[in-house]
């Protein structure tokens, strides 16, 4: 990735989404069987398939399928439907993250009247200068 001419926040690469038929056929079929095990789940709980242990499980495992089903969804929405896009973002030096100039980069020479200061600086940060 070259910076020449980016600048922080512009789009370096953009692919639209592919938007397969497929894949849309895909997410319909998987979206009509969530809501079928949704209304099996609901169904259940109602009619209190919990009190049991075999229903307890099985609701359970229902709960299982309704959340991995969702999560294929998901995935396939993602990667088919949403565009690939890549924004440009600025590397700062390390000096840049404690907010110095340039000039102090490599630090000051401390004085022997000014080293209780910055002790003081060391341990409370807020300390008055």
């Amino acid at each position: 990735m070259s910076s020449s001419g980016s600048t922080y926040g512009d789009i370096h690469r953009y692919e639209p989404a592919r938007e397969d038929t497929a894949a849309a056929i895909a997410i319909v079929l998987l979206t009509i069987i969530e809501v079928i095990f949704v209304f099996i789940f609901i169904y259940g709980f109602m009619e209190g398939w919990g009190l049991t242990e075999f229903g307890n499980q099985f609701l359970g495992g229902v709960l299982a399928i309704i959340f991995i089903d969702l999560g294929f969804i998901l995935a396939l929405y993602r990667k088919e439907f949403l565009p690939d896009v890549m924004i440009v973002k600025k590397r700062r030096r390390k000096w840049e993250d404690i907010y110095i100039e340039e000039d102090q980069v490599d630090g000051a020479q401390v004085g022997a009247d000014q080293a209780w200061d910055t002790v003081k600086r060391a341990i409370y940060p807020y300390y008055k200068r």
